[in-house]
């Protein structure tokens, strides 16, 4: 079975997210979701919260491609993580020349942590390649419409964060 892992903070879950979500069901048998606790980005959503939208959010993807998704929460480092769910894929999404920079650094220390766990990456759409997290909260925070970046369901989460909710 293989068994691959897409770790991410989720806060929240965005249109983007789940286009590399579909994407990588195609690759493995089982797809992790870890939900990193990341203390030190002081989520929005609590753990509980991300875990749940994530679930919820990939509840039809899995049914859809057939692929097992499991979502996991981890506050451990990323190698260790994904020995623990036994991944031998880490997934992750590049929107732009920027974020490359990082992952090309994370792979370098991750492949000298565990040489047998490769990283595989995955382009976004180009329809969802603008999209982040931070940014989908600033606008929900000041009124705007994230309808094009996140669910209805995300988006009602996050308008009852800024009290805006019905």
């Amino acid at each position: 079975m293989r068994i691959g892992l897409y770790p991410g903070t989720f806060d929240p879950i965005t249109l983007g997210h789940t286009d590399i979500i579909e994407r990588a069901t195609s690759l493995v048998d089982r797809l992790v979701i870890g939900v990193a606790i990341n203390r030190d980005k002081g989520p929005l959503f609590s753990l509980d919260e991300r875990v749940a939208m994530v679930e919820s959010e990939c509840s039809e993807i899995a049914r859809r491609s057939g692929c097992e998704i499991v979502v996991h929460p981890f506050e451990n480092l990323l190698i260790d993580c994904a020995r623990d769910v036994g991944a031998t894929v880490i997934v992750r999404g590049l929107r732009a020349v920027a974020d490359f920079e990082y992952e090309f650094q994370m792979v370098g220390m991750n492949r000298a942590l565990d040489a047998s766990i490769e990283t595989v990456f995955l382009m976004a759409d180009a329809r969802r390649q603008a999209i982040a997290a931070k940014l989908v909260k600033e606008i929900a925070r000041l009124g705007g419409d994230v309808s094009k970046f996140v669910t209805p369901s995300v988006a009602k989460k996050l308008a009852a964060k800024y009290g805006r909710g019905s």
